[in-house]
């Protein structure tokens, strides 16, 4: 049984000292893996990581909406203050011309209030749809698929993946994805929105420990279907408050097998078939 984990996060300093170690961890194990980028710093990470592996390690480069502001992030305990990006189309082609690129990810909206004191300019979310619309032309012209990521602006990301479908409808593939939305939290109807517009979704560790999902997963075609952990992040059951790693992609399979009532092994052929077919691997 092989596994492919479509989504984490190994270049982080979450694994600054063990990251060989995890993949070699996961590869005994029959999983394969995509780490992803979220900037220009953790996308050459990223790609200098899969480098040191033959086969079975890919990455994805990309700006994720929510390192275009200032902000603080928590490592080891302590917050640092991680300056705002300023998205450098040059810069991110460069890197998309690498063969081990597999995808533009982790791109989007992220529109969530981190506070009640906090609000969300107008200013900041048009900023996010122009990097956004600037990284899904990268993709078009790099002929890769994208990893998408939503937080609180389904509405908007509809409005423009329709747009740009429309747009560059005759360099998207008709026969297959030309992209995934990681980590999905919507209902039915916000899924089969996505499903029309040519586009997958992946579930997380979220699956093992909420139920929220479960009509979902048991109603929807497994062709529609990717894996991922999200690593470090989203420890699934019964893992929860340790670090996650790709290897624990098995827990996210077992599920959607429980739920969907079918054996494990046809959740891993499928799934890893589909992810093949995206991401154009081996």
């Amino acid at each position: 049984m092989y596994l492919i984990d479509t989504h984490c996060h190994l270049n982080l300093p979450n694994y600054q000292l063990d990251a060989d170690t995890v993949i070699r961890r996961a590869q005994d194990n029959q999983i394969g893996m995509i780490v992803v980028g979220t900037d220009y710093k953790s996308s050459r990470r990223a790609l200098d990581l899969v480098n040191r592996f033959e086969n079975g390690v890919y990455a994805a480069i990309g700006l994720h909406p929510g390192e275009l502001e200032d902000h603080e992030e928590e490592y080891g305990g302590q917050k640092i203050m991680i300056s705002g990006e300023k998205y450098n189309s040059e810069s991110y082609q460069l890197l998309a011309k690498f063969p081990k690129v597999v995808a533009i990810g982790e791109i989007g909206l992220d529109y969530f209030q981190r506070s009640l004191d906090y609000e969300l300019r107008e200013e900041v979310k048009q900023r996010q749809r122009k990097v956004l619309e600037a990284q899904l032309e990268l993709a078009v012209v790099a002929d890769l698929p994208i990893i998408l990521h939503c937080r609180q602006a389904h509405e908007d990301l509809l409005k423009m993946l329709a747009s740009f479908k429309k747009k560059f409808r005759d360099a998207l593939p008709e026969d297959r994805p030309w992209g995934v939305v990681h980590c999905f939290s919507g209902d039915e109807t916000l899924a089969w929105q996505y499903f029309n517009l040519g586009l997958v979704i992946s579930f997380t560790g979220l699956i093992t420990f909420s139920q929220q999902w479960d009509i979902l997963i048991r109603k929807m075609p497994l062709e529609k279907l990717l894996l991922e952990t999200d690593s470090p992040f989203l420890t699934p059951e019964p893992y929860r408050g340790k670090r996650n790693e790709p290897i624990l992609v098995k827990q996210v399979a077992e599920r959607i097998a429980l739920i969907k009532g079918v054996p494990v092994d046809r959740i891993a052929e499928v799934t890893t078939a589909n992810a093949r077919q995206l991401f154009k691997i081996i």
